[in-house]
């Protein structure tokens, strides 16, 4: 089989690492080399997904062969590249199921845009909310698999422990490398980290908190379960909305009676303006990336993150994305390049402001099982009783064999 040609690489690849991690200048920077051998992992999952099924054994030597020569900053870049891919597929298949004139509402954005130039009125202040259809969320989801083959619900965790909780399932069937989830909620770069709510102590009563490798911290107790938190609050929960991250819902907190309460610090904490509300799409079917445990023991992790940088440039699927940045973010950019794989479709080089988010990525076949996200907990001192470290290697060879 051609993935098995990937696999032998990948064996290649760890044995590496193995290697590398006894440097002394690895040895001083342990993420660093964490976040190589992540990239490595994804580019491989991430380039033989976008061949589709019917790779050939050519096809998996080829992606074997620029992974080796590649460096990490174009294997980087390529990973960019697939994933947002799978993004503008997912945004396309969104916008199939939900708006009513695709290019009446194409028409809507450009002369909204026209009119805004005219007045000088920030796009900020008047942001244009598409007609959609009036589906819940549950139905979008449900068309959504026809298209792609999977979405996501959240039930009870099959994991055997009392504080396992809701548990993110996929229902259908995905091929590895396959971006499966988004981490919904607020953004914070470094510079606002005093503005998340319960600073300091930022964890105290919320482990719906997760950071990047660049330090990039998303807080998603604001979103709730998204579409459905609208339908338990009595607000709606059939139509695209502005959403300012103001709200959260009962089923992310545990403790239902601090609802009001920590409803009303979460506004008073994110008073502060954001980088001007969004127009967003609350019934994603796919936002359910904070749900997704640690696996248990004897259970392996399936799925893996990627600090995925939306392009702001890219107007018609923002809604799609369910994240609002706290703060200016208009000086975070991205340097777009042409793709190093013969068959991707190259672009001219650009400078354009970023979204900083997450995503999460299949790393074997999926179906109809629960998400496991090996979360990489480093505190010794403060290791909850629940948490089993995942041996990656063996992670590795189990997957490879």
């Amino acid at each position: 089989m051609a993935f098995a040609k990937i696999a032998f690489l990948f064996n290649k690849f760890q044995q590496g690492v193995g290697v590398l991690a006894k440097s002394p200048t690895f040895a001083k920077n342990p993420n660093q080399l964490q976040f190589e051998a992540d990239i490595n992992k994804l580019f491989m999952f991430t380039s033989y997904n976008r061949l589709g099924r019917d790779a050939e054994e050519a096809d998996a030597e080829e992606i074997i062969e620029i992974a080796s020569k590649a460096t990490l900053s174009e294997q980087q870049k390529q990973v960019q590249e697939n994933i947002h891919y799978q993004v503008e597929n997912f945004c396309s298949s969104m916008d199939e199921i939900l708006l009513t004139h695709i290019d009446k509402a194409k028409e809507l954005h450009e002369s909204g845009s026209e009119s805004r130039m005219e007045n000088k009125v920030p796009t900020a202040d008047k942001p244009i909310v598409t007609e959609t259809r009036p589906l819940k969320l549950v139905e979008v989801s449900r068309r959504l698999k026809d298209r792609i083959g999977y979405t996501l619900d959240i039930r009870p965790s099959l994991i055997p422990h009392k504080e396992a909780g809701q548990g993110c399932f996929i229902e259908g069937e995905a091929d590895v490398g396959a971006v499966l989830a988004f981490y919904p909620g607020v953004i914070y770069s470094p510079a606002f980290y005093r503005y998340i709510p319960g600073y300091p102590n930022v964890d105290a009563q919320n482990s719906y908190l997760i950071t990047r490798y660049d330090g990039t911290v998303i807080n998603a107790q604001p979103w709730g379960r998204g579409g459905d938190s609208r339908e338990v609050w009595g607000r709606g929960g059939d139509s695209r909305e502005v959403w300012n991250s103001s709200f959260t819902t009962p089923e992310i907190i545990a403790d239902v009676k601090t609802v009001d309460n920590l409803t009303d610090k979460v506004l008073k904490m994110q008073s502060e303006p954001l980088e001007g509300s969004a127009v967003i799409e609350m019934r994603n079917p796919l936002a359910f990336g904070h749900f997704t445990n640690h696996p248990g023991k004897d259970m392996d992790p399936n799925v893996m993150i990627y600090p995925y940088d939306f392009p702001l440039s890219e107007t018609e699927m923002r809604a799609y994305i369910p994240n609002v940045a706290f703060g200016n973010t208009g000086d975070v950019k991205m340097r777009r390049s042409g793709s190093f794989l013969s068959r991707t479709e190259n672009h001219s080089s650009l400078d354009v402001p970023v979204l900083k988010t997450l995503v999460l990525v299949a790393t074997r076949a999926l179906c109809n099982e629960e998400l496991m996200l090996n979360y990489r907990l480093s505190n010794s001192e403060r290791m909850p009783d629940w948490y089993t470290p995942v041996d990656e290697d063996e992670e590795d060879l189990r997957r490879l064999s």
